[in-house]
């Protein structure tokens, strides 16, 4: 029986000892201050971490993106990828956002809440106004890519690395074969280097968690337990539709492998709520599956900008928990186009710090509802964010096994392919699974 990564064991202690040393700093300080000077400490390590995950993320996007169009050969193979992988995207959003839809409206989160609710002019101090369609578009194509990769900007490398790709794909073979050497090879590089990183995981699992409940202690959990536990609630379930749907194409117990295979990029997605860090592993992990990495390296970028199931679902409980607590009634035709509204809103946007508040901040208003109902829930937003972000990885992983089991590129456990041994092949230990 294969045991398990020793990364994952220490991750899990590195959650609970985050927790009970947040919990003794928090009962420590004398006041809120205090708490948050505290806090900052713990954020230094966070910081770091993450920092050092983001320089991995823009050149491990770009080198495996190209190379995985130059190893397709011609754009009649990467538009098939591309539509079918969309057409995943948008019926997983759809079927997140009805979900959440349902729950909230059983539920009643906002409506027997009984907190003192804010002054509707209130500001949530969320910048919203360039989310608009115009600007949207226009930022999609970078200006500059040493731009682009200095901040991380997905979407922006997604697009320059299609014309990259394309254009080596378009040129004579022996004309670019060291180019398309060299790119491999980053490839190689970018995913050891990620080894190394990762090897740092348990300190930026454990700061991230002590820093979060230092500040706000374990009560706010008990405060808010009818909205938390129903969003986490809505999430199981969209799991085991995610996972059934998965299994109606992959098989039982493939499904059941790739979730397994999932558990530490998942892990990672959760404690640091940062999807970012998780993409590296994920990248090792569907590999080891079987999924080729002309297929993840294309679907997996596509789908951290366009399949966002968790946040699909946080956002339906977030705009209708807002129209609870003020009491304010939506019919059922103005809730689903909302829903639809905020779909749309929020494709491509990432990379936006906060980016599901940023984006219901932004289209409240549209349908009468004050966004300064948003505060309410920004004290306890790091907690669902860990929810809904573990859930986006989760839901890009089935995604890209899907997709890859569709173009007949899924190969078998304990297969090879160029790209180098699959799931027998040695996992060096401390690496991002």
């Amino acid at each position: 029986m294969k045991k398990t990564n020793p990364l994952i064991r220490w991750i899990m202690l590195a959650m609970m000892l985050g927790i009970a040393v947040g919990y003794a700093c928090h009962l420590a300080a004398p006041d809120a201050a205090a708490a948050k000077e505290i806090a900052r400490y713990f954020n230094v390590v966070t910081d770091i971490f993450l920092r050092m995950i983001k320089m991995v993320v823009a050149p491990l996007v770009f080198a495996t993106l190209v190379a995985g169009i130059a190893s397709m050969g011609d754009a009649k193979s990467v538009g098939r990828v591309g539509v079918k992988a969309l057409g995943w995207f948008v019926s997983a959003s759809l079927v997140s956002l009805a979900l959440g839809l349902v729950f909230v409206n059983l539920l009643q989160p906002g409506s027997a809440l009984g907190l003192p609710l804010p002054d509707a002019g209130a500001a949530t101090n969320l910048k919203t106004s360039a989310l608009n369609l115009s600007d949207f578009v226009t930022q999609v194509f970078p200006t500059s890519i040493a731009q682009a990769m200095s901040t991380n900007a997905i979407l922006q490398i997604l697009v320059f690395s299609l014309f990259f790709g394309f254009a080596i794909a378009a040129l004579p073979r022996d004309a670019t074969a060291t180019t398309v050497r060299f790119i491999d090879e980053l490839v190689t590089i970018m995913l050891k280097l990620t080894d190394f990183v990762m090897k740092f995981a348990p300190l930026g699992v454990f700061a991230a968690i002590a820093s979060v409940i230092t500040v706000q202690g374990v009560g706010v959990l008990l405060t808010y337990g009818k909205f938390i536990g129903g969003f986490y609630l809505g999430l199981v379930v969209l799991w085991l539709v995610m996972a059934g749907a998965g299994g109606l194409f992959l098989g039982r117990r493939p499904m059941l492998r790739l979730l397994r295979l999932l558990r530490e990029p998942l892990l990672i997605a959760f404690s640091t709520a940062s999807s970012e860090s998780a993409y590296p592993k994920m990248m090792e992990q569907l590999r080891a599956f079987g999924v080729k990495d002309r297929i993840s390296s294309f679907v997996l970028p596509l789908g951290y900008s366009f399949n966002l199931d968790g946040s699909m679902m946080y956002q339906a409980f977030a705009a209708i928990f807002v129209a609870q607590a003020y009491g304010i009634q939506m019919s059922l035709t103005a809730q689903i186009t909302m829903m639809l509204v905020l779909m749309v809103s929020s494709k491509g946007i990432a990379g936006v710090p906060r980016a599901s508040l940023v984006v219901v901040a932004a289209v409240l208003p549209m349908f009468g509802l004050p966004e300064a109902g948003l505060l309410l829930i920004l004290g306890i937003d790091q907690f669902l964010d860990m929810g809904r972000t573990a859930t986006n990885v989760v839901g890009n992983g089935i995604a890209t096994a899907v997709v890859s089991k569709w173009e007949g590129d899924l190969l078998p456990a304990g297969a090879t392919d160029e790209q180098g041994v699959l799931e027998q092949a040695p996992v060096l230990q401390g690496s991002v699974a």
